[in-house]
């Protein structure tokens, strides 16, 4: 067998053993593809400046620091696992954006609820924003992650595999209550075409697509910036930082800072020098 083939299977292995998400083990195993191709499949005589290579190739093309801090990450694993670990020093992964997300208004989030018509699709959409979720842990939920006494949702195996409880609106519980009673608590609350499966993240991607189109709304909006408006809306309503990292899942507050930008309300009580008065 090709050696370098060898240890794309490897990998792969070592990724499903060690139990990554699906999209990591994607992610990964898409960079030592692409690299090994990159080498004309000479691993062994591959080192830190064709890393740097292949690193430069992705900012000629374009791609985003995310792209290139997974491209790292997949690389340093993937030298590891052919006993050639690289002193990846000097491939220092990319600054990030310093971006602020998109947020809709409360008026906006209530017209994108409103708009779709079938009763499952506005529960997924509403699922997203009023518990803080990620589309991918929407499509995931199960009749027992419902707890309707406490008012809680519980998230299982979310992002980094941590399982954690959200909020429950009473918006979403009479919207899961309209729906036909399933005939066991293991089912998904959004089935898919077969009965092993449920309702892709790519689905609920095209109904908030959709929904904002049909709500009017002409923000660069995605599906998962209905999550980002729920922690901002949140904090405009005085909940605690360390609550919304608790309820967004964050393992560190630095990445719930990103909601400590101005709010609505803040920067309506600073005055515009404009209509000040003399």
């Amino acid at each position: 067998m090709d050696p370098d083939r060898s240890i794309l299977q490897r990998l792969a292995s070592h990724l499903t053993v060690e139990r990554y998400s699906p999209n990591t083990r994607k992610t990964y195993l898409y960079h030592a593809r692409r690299f090994v191709r990159l080498v004309d499949g000479s691993l062994a005589d591959a080192g830190e400046e064709e890393v740097r290579t292949y690193m430069q190739s992705a900012v000629a093309a374009g791609h985003s620091p995310a792209f290139q801090k997974q491209a790292v990450s997949a690389l340093k694993l993937l030298f590891r696992i052919a006993g050639r670990p690289l002193a990846m020093d000097t491939v220092r992964r990319p600054r990030s954006d310093r971006k602020l997300p998109v947020i809709l208004s409360r008026g906006e989030v209530r017209r994108i609820l409103a708009a779709p018509s079938n009763p499952a699709h506005r529960l997924a959409l509403t699922l997203l924003y009023s518990a803080g979720l990620r589309v991918g842990e929407v499509v995931r939920l199960r009749v027992g992650d419902i707890d309707a006494e406490r008012g809680l949702i519980r998230v299982r195996g979310g992002k980094g595999r941590k399982d954690r409880d959200t909020l429950l609106s009473r918006t979403a519980l009479d919207l899961i209550l309209e729906s036909p009673p399933p005939l066991r608590t293991d089912a998904w609350i959004f089935p898919g075409g077969r009965p092993d499966r449920h309702l892709t993240v790519r689905s609920v991607q095209k109904v908030f697509v959709r929904a904002l189109a049909d709500a009017g709304v002409l923000k660069p909006a995605t599906a998962h910036t209905l999550r980002h408006s729920f922690a901002t809306h949140l904090l405009e309503s005085g909940t605690s930082l360390r609550h919304i990292q608790v309820l967004l899942g964050h393992s560190s507050s630095k990445t719930t800072e990103i909601y400590t930008h101005l709010t609505e309300g803040e920067l309506r009580r600073i005055p515009n020098p404009l209509d000040a008065e003399p």
